[in-house]
Formats: structure tokens, sequence, C-alpha cells
């Protein structure tokens, strides 16, 4: 199908702008007429106006989607049919990509598709993961509880992304801080400071020739200094992308690192645990669930260890002792799936090794917001220290040499 950028006027008479998908513009005007829309004008998207209407278009986020479960689940619960909760939810949304992707799911279950299939056509949005649970609902015909899965997993996503942007944005903007005082300092305050010590008729200590000869080099090569960070890191991605080894080299390192490894390390395993709880409680399959549940790990190398976790389980192993051969997870979490395997209550105790890293994760990244201001401010410290040494040290050792 063609993808029709079109402009149209609501119900209450506001303009509209917005993206869908349709065979032809008569079906486009009727996908519009549905929705209470007329449509003004559209034409269709060329790749080229695609990729500049992208950054243009607002981005669904984990809340959207709460939002949209939460109003599937009510309406399930109240027997409302498939289509009008469909319908009643794309009029109720005001976040113009969401409608659009919801008056296209609308006309594909009303062309008799399923609802997961619908979905499936919007990847971007719609992961693996949620169409696997809706699935699941589908075939099992309790649609309620898998819309009751995705809220709580959503949720849980959506505050384990808080933690994961507290945990990296805080260090990333003080040690930006930190870094460009450095830099002025180096390239503008020093110079003047120490300038006049050069002209001294006596010989500087080796600290005072450090300063002097780093803040020459700030000088001369600021541009280098302010760009290497930005030239590392997109080198660094690049490398990621075109060679494998390098990637799991790098995601090693950061996870063998002293401080961000086990930060990493938690996030990963309470991310996969949360996940494998729950698709395997909306019924798929030990290693379908494990499979998808493999897809939310980033790191190559938890990547790699919970790719041996599925291969001991289709070998025959019991699931706590593929966790436990993974080398990944703790005693007391094997133990934990031990129980849960042999009282057969394995979804509550998934649930509780998630919420055991999510707590943990919770205070290691305090810890870590914590240490990271006082170790900044440390440096900083130093590098004050370094520079006043280096500048009165000489001028006392004048003094000592005047004669009265």
């Amino acid at each position: 199908m063609e993808r029709y950028k079109y402009r149209a006027i609501n119900s209450k008479g506001r303009p509209v702008r917005g993206v869908i998908a349709a065979a032809n513009e008569v079906d486009l005007y009727s996908q519009l007429q549905t929705a209470g829309m007329e449509l003004l004008d559209c034409s269709p998207l060329s790749k080229k106006n695609r990729l500049n209407l992208g950054v243009r278009l607002e981005k669904v986020v984990t809340r959207d989607l709460i939002e949209l479960f939460i109003h599937l689940e009510q309406m399930q619960s109240a027997g409302v049919p498939m289509l009008d909760a469909l319908a009643d939810i794309r009029d109720a949304i005001e976040k113009q990509v969401m409608r659009d992707i919801m008056s296209e799911i609308h006309r594909d279950v009303t062309e008799g598709s399923s609802l997961s299939e619908s979905m499936e056509r919007h990847p971007k949005v719609f992961k693996n993961l949620y169409t696997s649970l809706i699935k699941a609902g589908e075939e099992t015909g309790d649609l309620t509880s898998s819309y009751v899965q995705l809220v709580d997993y959503l949720k849980w996503v959506d505050k384990m992304q808080v933690k994961i942007k507290k945990a990296t944005r805080y260090p990333m903007v003080v040690a930006a801080v930190v870094f460009f005082t450095i830099v002025i300092m180096m390239g503008y305050v020093v110079p003047q400071v120490v300038g006049f010590i050069s002209n001294m008729d006596q010989e500087l200590p080796f600290y005072t020739k450090a300063l002097m000869a780093t803040s020459e080099f700030f000088q001369n090569f600021w541009w280098l200094v302010l760009s290497m960070p930005f030239v590392i890191f997109f080198a660094v991605k690049i490398l990621k992308k075109i060679s494998h080894e390098f990637a799991f080299a790098i995601d090693k390192m950061m996870l063998n690192a002293p401080i961000v490894g086990p930060v990493i390390r938690k996030i990963t395993i309470a991310r996969y645990a949360q996940t494998f709880g729950a698709l395997y409680a909306s019924g798929i399959n030990v290693i379908g669930s494990l499979r998808s549940a493999r897809q939310t790990v980033t790191n190559m190398a938890m990547f790699e260890a919970m790719e041996s976790v599925e291969e001991y389980v289709q070998s025959g192993s019991p699931i706590s002792d593929a966790f436990n051969s993974s080398g990944e997870f703790p005693s007391m979490v094997v133990r934990m799936l031990k129980i849960g395997e042999e009282s057969g209550n394995l979804t509550k105790v998934l649930d509780q090794v998630s919420d055991f890293y999510t707590n943990d994760v919770d205070e290691t990244i305090d810890g870590l917001i914590a240490m990271i201001e006082p170790a900044l401010t440390g440096i900083l410290g130093i590098m004050i220290l370094w520079i006043a040494a280096s500048v009165f040290g000489p001028i006392y050792s004048s003094f000592e040499n005047l004669n009265f």
C-alpha cells in the first residue's frame, strides 16, 4: 500500500496533518471519513519525503502504548466489540502519528486481519514482544490477560528507562561541565597566569613546566581536544556496526568495567527476567519466551550468555541449570529458579527475580550518582591545586633568592 501525506479537518473544525497507508485516494478518503475527518488534500510520499517527514512527526513513546493497552483492556473487560473499541480509541487519541497508526490497524482488522497481524505491520511501534503477547491472548481467547501483562510490562519498562536516563545523563552532563572547565582554564586562564613566570630568570620546577606545556598544547590544538570525544564516540559506534568482534570486545569491556559494568549487568538481567516472566505467564512456551526475552538484551557479551541458556534448555536441562551455566546469574537467583520449577510457580519467582534486580539497580544508580559528583569535584580540585602550585611555587622560590 502507498503511504499518503494528508491535510484534513477534524470533527471540531481544527486542521489536522498526518501520514496514513491507503490503497488509493478513495480508500484514504474513506478512512478519514470513518475517523470523523474531512480530507482537504493529499499526496503520496516519496522516499525523500518519508525521511524528511519522519524527523517532524511525533514519536510514539512507551507511555502512549501504556495508555493504548489500558484502554483496550478496559473495553475488552466491558465487552465492547474489537472494532468498536479500536474506533473509539482511534478517535480519542490526540497524538496524530498514533491516530494514523490506529486508523490503519482498524482498517486491517475490518478487512479480516487479527489484531496481532495488524500490529506486526508497525514494527517500529509494536515490537515483537508486544505482538507475541497479543497473539498468545488471541490463541487462548483471553486477550484481557495479555493486555494486563503488557500494561504491567510497559510500566516496568518506562520505570527502567527513567532509571537508565538518570544513570547516564547526569554523569554525562557533569563530566561535560568539568571537561569544558578544564579546556577553558588551560586554554585561556592558565596562559594569562603563568605568562610572566616564563620570563623569570630561574629554573622552573617540573610541574610548572608540565602545566605550561599542557596549556600550550590546549592553545594550539583546542579544536582537537574539543572534537576528540565526539570523534571517538562516532568511531566506536561505526566500528561496532561494521565488526562483530569489535562490538563484542567493547561490550565485554563495558561489562567488566569496575563501576559501569555492575549497573549494565543488573539492568540487563532485570529486563531479561521481567520479559521472560511476562511471556511465560501469557502461555508462550519456554523456548519462545527465552528467545523473545533475549531480544531485549543489547550487550553482546550478555546476549551470547543468554543464547547458551536457550541451548541448555533445548537440550533438556532444567531452566535453573541453564541459567547457572551462563555464569551471569548469582547462585541465589539460580536457587530461586530451582524452587520455582520444583513448586510449579516459576512465573512468581521470575517476578521476584526482576523485582530484586530492579531494587538493586535503584540502589546502585543512587550510589553511582552520589559518588560521581564528589569524584568530579575532586578532579577540579586537583587541577586548581596543580595550577596554584605551579604558579606560586616559582614565585616563593624567587623570594628566597632576594638579598636585602
